[in-house]
């Protein structure tokens, strides 16, 4: 009985541990013309299915090595409780043009709303790639 029970506690404590190894940063959204990127040009073929995708800060940019990657991500908090419940997967397409960029992760139209009732809110995320 003893056994089990640390087992069910090893257990319980990986799954903890898992829901905290993302990074904590910003989001905002931004709208179209998505086009040109400076990943992809003016390719229509770089954005994924269901508009999901995002333009990072220079502290994701990488050099441009961010082109491509992905990152699961969902809202933690803001102002007059934004979020909405579960995760979204994105890819990043672009450099955030704006400078400063106003958030870690400048997400498109329809990514925002997936995880936000709030559509020019700056939201508070986790995100692992």
């Amino acid at each position: 009985m003893g056994r089990l029970f640390i087992c069910f506690i090893v257990l319980i404590s990986l799954f903890y541990i898992s829901l905290v190894l993302g990074d904590i940063g910003t989001a905002t959204s931004y709208n179209s013309p998505y086009t040109p990127t400076k990943c992809g040009g003016n390719r229509s073929d770089q954005f994924p299915s269901g508009n999901l995708f995002v333009a990072v800060s220079e502290g994701l940019w990488d050099n441009g090595a961010a082109c491509g990657r992905r990152y699961r991500l969902r809202c933690l908090s803001g102002n007059n409780r934004p979020c909405k419940e579960g995760t979204i997967d994105v890819r990043v397409v672009d450099y955030c043009t704006k400078r400063p960029c106003p958030s870690t992760i400048a997400l498109s139209s329809d990514a925002f709303a997936q995880i936000s009732i709030s559509h020019n809110a700056k939201i508070n995320i986790e995100y692992v790639q």
